[in-house]
């Protein structure tokens, strides 16, 4: 069985409050399309903290959802998280490793995965090894970033950088921070059919205060900084030259900054003849 590599950005409160802002922060950015039908049976997998569940549940009433995780911890939080934003949703909850899953075979008639084949050493087989939960015919959705498709002004080097050793970072630990552009042949390769591939773009200066805040300082940002203590670890950067580089991000939120971010959602079938 496939073990999941270290979280790269650690799962303190801090982080947790970040997932929480960027969820409700970009929530009709990556949910929208997404509602899944009354007594539909949906697994979502590595829900977290549950920052996106209580979207989930929220856009697709009466669906019944599954929510897995490995980290009792985290589902702990989501637990509250949900109870608190999403009062009256029914939500399961299970600990479990996605290459493990405790379900029987076509169990779901929809999967929803958000910000996880990032994190994984291995996310063709995991996006394999889900369909055997997914039923022929039911629909895979996936949601990821793709840092490289940060641009912003003013520029600088030193925040390129600093973005690149997040993206270092957690290629060292097995993940890759630039997923996003390869869901399609991911997607197809793994296969599933009809795989479409839908770009997000946030993009946010003076005229849209809540995604500067929400998103440019508390979501990505906050990201970026949080590593500081591993990549100066790492030889990836001097304190003066990361701390530079995180003062110019911040720049790029003040009055005369911009922002640019792209996530990718792809929406796929589980073909007829489903085997993993």
């Amino acid at each position: 069985m496939a073990t999941a590599i270290p979280y790269v950005h650690g799962y303190s409160d801090r982080e947790a409050r970040r997932l929480g802002d960027q969820a409700d922060t970009l929530a009709a950015l990556l949910h929208t399309g997404t509602a899944y039908p009354a007594g539909s049976r949906v697994l979502e997998v590595g829900c977290g903290v549950g920052a996106q569940t209580a979207h989930l549940a929220a856009s697709s009433p009466g669906a019944r959802i599954v929510a897995v995780d490995v980290s009792e911890a985290s589902l702990a939080q989501a637990r509250a998280r949900v109870a608190a934003q999403s009062p009256g949703a029914e939500v399961e909850w299970c600990r479990a490793n996605l290459f493990d899953l405790p379900f029987a075979d076509a169990a779901f008639d929809h999967l929803f995965v958000c910000f996880v084949l990032e994190h994984l050493a291995a996310p063709l087989a995991a996006l394999a090894a889900l369909r055997r939960v997914l039923r022929p015919g039911g629909t895979l959705t996936v949601i990821e970033g793709d840092h490289g498709s940060a641009f912003f002004h003013p520029r600088s080097a030193y925040a390129r950088a600093a973005i690149d050793g997040q993206i270092r970072l957690q290629s060292a630990a097995g993940g890759n921070a630039l997923i996003g552009r390869e869901l399609q042949p991911l997607l197809t390769h793994a296969g599933y059919q009809e795989v479409t591939v839908f770009p997000r773009t946030v993009y946010a200066d003076r005229t849209r205060p809540a995604l500067v805040e929400g998103f440019t300082r508390e979501t990505f940002i906050a990201m970026v900084a949080s590593v500081r203590q591993d990549a100066l670890a790492a030889g990836l950067s001097t304190a003066a030259d990361w701390d530079r580089g995180i003062a110019d991000l911040h720049r790029t939120a003040d009055e005369d900054g911009t922002f640019h971010y792209t996530f990718f959602k792809a929406v796929a079938v589980n073909p007829p003849s489903a085997s993993a």
